[in-house]
């Protein structure tokens, strides 16, 4: 059965190339239940052998990785999808020839031309979000048949639904996918378009947000760009960064409504929370949003720090930027907008998740990149590629280990699959993450037989490394705050 694996994708946009392809005819935002229209969540669209050597080249993932049909073949049973207005700033930037823009912009972002127009002159992205939320709603729960099977998925507002879910499954024969509702960026509260946003519309949009049927599980603070509410940390690279500029606002803390918009998310006095997301965030928006949780107000309590698709970059803390396990840390790539230990440390304390990405150019430095070897081989290469994740999951837990920790039950997979990522070669979209799995599993084994812990509870099987990550710890986040 294709769904035997259970697993659970924290952090992916199914949805980010075929809404845009909706653009290209009235009325826009229309999903579409024929599978073969582009337009369709559940467009199945693999990679050709000319799409792969493309992005071994640039960088850049023009084919879908995250659609319905790569997610049910790939056996994911839950996945956080990210609501995503496309910032303006990715598509009106330094290039100043108007073709020659649409052009560059069509190819590196995969989402059509028309979609492009419309960004380019967006002024309001809390429409664009109530866009692709409907997108989402249009084709909830309609069946499709994939693979000898039948497949769906199904928006879920809690834990306890999935639960239900799972169990109608059983009698009904239909493998559902359950969806969470996750958005990317709180520019989505219509910030960041250059003037400064009104703070009774900001509030506004918030709160209609929290109280959407299918609330979001998390939201993240920031993105690419300057959203007037929290600083961003550097996140772009190669052809995106080129012309793309993140100067404004980079690298700065929470601005005052920032921290009003902050609190209103947290306030559970209406049963409504929404956790923060905090990949994104720059150093000083991290550091001041920790303080908070360390305050002992109320508010703050007994909130799980949860990193939606992240890496850790090797390094000890804010203050002491530098190497406290060089073994294991040489191999990362020390980019602020990656985790340092303390941060690892303050996950596994709260019984927060840090989903492990997939996109090679965060987990991974140039250098080890560069040394990874090479074979025209499909398992050699699958083999040599997933060892730049596994040294992601060896380094925290050297970590967490070495300050007497239980070192596997905070790492979950957060793919970001469908963002603007380079894939891990071999591993190009959902369908590949059995592969992912077993292959992981050989170097939890390699590595096992031999690892000595602090903790003995640390010294459990490969098999259990690898459920865990895909799959338990997933689920044990979900019951305990997906509520």
């Amino acid at each position: 059965m294709v769904f035997k694996n259970d697993y659970i994708d924290f952090h992916c946009h199914p949805a980010l190339k075929p809404f845009g392809k909706s653009f290209n005819q009235l009325p826009i935002g229309i999903n579409s239940s024929d599978r073969r229209r582009k337009k369709s969540l559940w467009h199945y669209d693999p990679p050709s052998t000319f799409d792969k050597l493309i992005n071994y080249l640039s960088g850049l993932t023009k084919f879908s990785q995250s659609n319905f049909t790569a997610l049910s073949l790939g056996g994911v049973r839950t996945v956080c999808v990210s609501l995503y207005p496309l910032e303006k700033w990715f598509v009106r930037n330094k290039l100043k020839n108007e073709l020659i823009l649409d052009l560059a912009s069509n190819f590196a972002l995969g989402i059509g031309a028309k979609r492009v127009d419309h960004i380019q002159g967006i002024k309001d992205y809390y429409q664009d979000l109530l866009l692709q939320y409907n997108y989402y709603q249009q084709l909830d729960g309609k069946v499709f048949r994939i693979a000898g099977g039948k497949f769906r998925y199904k928006l879920v507002r809690n834990y306890s639904q999935i639960e239900e879910i799972r169990a109608e499954d059983i009698s009904s024969k239909i493998q559902t996918i359950a969806v969470i509702i996750t958005i990317e960026g709180l520019h989505v509260l219509n910030t960041g378009l250059g003037s400064q946003p009104d703070e009774d519309e900001v509030l506004a949009n918030l709160t209609a947000i929290k109280n959407w049927q299918n609330r979001p599980f998390f939201i993240t603070i920031a993105h690419h760009f300057w959203n007037h509410l929290c600083g961003h940390a550097s996140s772009l690279t190669g052809v995106v960064k080129k012309f793309a500029d993140q100067t404004e606002g980079l690298d700065t803390g929470f601005t005052s409504l920032g921290r009003k918009v902050l609190k209103r998310m947290l306030d559970a006095s209406q049963g409504n929370r929404i956790l923060p997301d905090i990949k994104h965030m720059s150093v000083a928006a991290r550091e001041e949003y920790y303080a908070l949780l360390d305050s002992g107000k109320d508010e703050f309590k007994d909130i799980p720090i949860v990193i939606s698709h992240g890496a850790c970059n090797g390094l000890a803390s804010f203050v002491n930027a530098v190497p406290a396990f060089p073994e294991t840390a040489k191999l990362l790539n020390p980019a602020t907008i990656n985790f340092y230990d303390e941060e690892l440390i303050r996950v596994a304390s709260t019984g927060g998740i840090i989903g492990l990405q997939l996109d090679e150019r965060r987990i991974a430095n140039k250098a080890t990149i560069k040394k990874v070897k090479h074979s025209v081989k499909r398992h050699k290469i699958m083999h040599y590629r997933s060892e730049l994740l596994w040294n992601q999951v060896r380094h925290i837990a050297t970590v967490l280990d070495a300050n007497d920790l239980f070192a596997w039950d905070c790492m979950a997979i957060g793919s970001d699959f469908d963002g603007i990522i380079d894939p891990l070669n071999g591993f190009w979209t959902s369908e590949e993450l059995p592969f992912l799995a077993d292959f992981l599993e050989r170097h939890a084994y390699n590595y096992m037989k031999e690892a000595t812990f602090n903790k003995p509870e640390n010294k459990i099987s490969a098999d259990d490394i690898v459920n865990r990550i895909f799959s338990e710890n997933g689920n044990r986040f979900l019951a305990m705050y997906f509520r």
